[in-house]
C-alpha cells in the first residue's frame, strides 16, 4: 500500500487553456477570468479516457482510474465537459459545469461504468493555518456501504460518509498517520492507509475507490487515493 501516499501525477501534459473573452482595465491590460478544475477518474470498472472541454481533446494519452489530470487553467463562465471512451468519439459524462472567476473544482468520473456520473466538488484552497494540513474525504466505492475515517489509536476524523458523499476540507494537525476505514460505527478496519504524511500547510483530499467486492475479472479492490490539492 506505499503508492497511496504518492502524489498523483498528471497522465499527460494538459496545455492551460485561455479560451474566454478579455475584459480591459482603466491601463487597456486585457485580463483573463479563469478558473482552476481537476478531473478525476474513478469509475473503478471503466477504461481510459479522454477529456474534452468544450469539444477540444485536453489529453494527450487516457486518463485512467484513478488517475487525476491536475489542475487545468478554464475560462470562467459556462463551459462543456465532456468524457469519451479514449479514443473514440463515444460520450459517457457530457456536463456543463458554471465555473466562478478565481474559485477551483474537482469533477470525480464516478460509478459502475454502466451507471457512470460526475460529482462535482468546489474546492476550498484557504491556507491552512500553522502547524496544520486540510484533509477532506469523498467516498467514491460504487458497492462499500457508509464507513467512518480513524486515526488508528485515535480519533474518528470523519464519520458515516456515505458513497458519494464528500467532507469539507477539515484541519488536522501535520504529522504522519495510519488510517483506518471502518464500517459506520464500527471499530474493526476495513481497509489501512499506513504512513500517511500530512505536511504542514498542505491540503488533500482523500477518497475511497475501487470495489468491496470486485466483479469477476476485475482486480479493482478497495483502496484508498491521496491527492495533493494544495502544497
Amino acid at each position: 500500500m506505499k503508492y497511496w501516499m504518492k502524489k498523483m501525477a498528471m497522465v499527460a501534459a494538459v496545455p492551460a487553456l485561455f479560451l474566454a473573452g478579455c475584459d480591459d482595465d482603466d491601463d487597456g491590460v486585457d485580463l483573463v477570468e479563469e478558473a482552476e478544475v481537476m478531473v478525476v477518474h474513478a469509475s473503478p470498472d471503466a477504461p481510459g479516457v479522454d477529456l474534452l472541454v468544450n469539444d477540444v481533446k485536453v489529453n494527450n494519452s487516457p486518463l485512467t482510474f484513478p488517475n487525476n489530470t491536475g489542475y487545468l487553467e478554464l475560462p470562467a463562465g459556462t463551459q462543456n465537459i465532456k468524457v469519451n471512451a479514449a479514443g473514440t468519439t463515444t460520450t459517457v459524462i457530457n456536463a456543463d459545469l458554471n465555473l466562478q472567476r478565481d474559485k477551483d473544482y474537482t469533477v470525480f468520473a464516478i460509478n459502475t461504468l454502466d451507471n457512470i456520473e460526475a460529482l462535482v466538488l468546489e474546492d476550498d484552497l484557504t491556507d491552512p493555518a500553522s502547524g496544520m494540513s486540510h484533509v477532506r474525504f469523498v467516498h467514491l466505492s460504487p458497492d462499500a456501504p457508509a464507513v467512518d475515517i480513524a486515526v488508528q489509536g485515535g480519533p474518528v476524523l470523519f464519520s458515516n460518509r456515505a458513497f458519494k458523499s464528500a467532507t469539507p476540507f477539515t484541519p488536522v494537525s501535520a504529522g504522519t498517520y495510519t488510517l483506518e476505514v471502518r464500517p459506520a460505527g464500527s471499530t474493526t478496519a476495513v481497509l489501512t492507509i499506513p504512513n500517511v504524511e500530512l505536511r504542514s500547510g498542505d491540503i488533500y483530499t482523500v477518497f475511497a475507490r475501487g470495489f468491496l467486492s470486485p466483479p469477476e475479472g476485475n482486480t479493482n479492490t478497495l483502496g484508498a487515493q491521496v491527492i495533493v490539492n494544495e502544497e
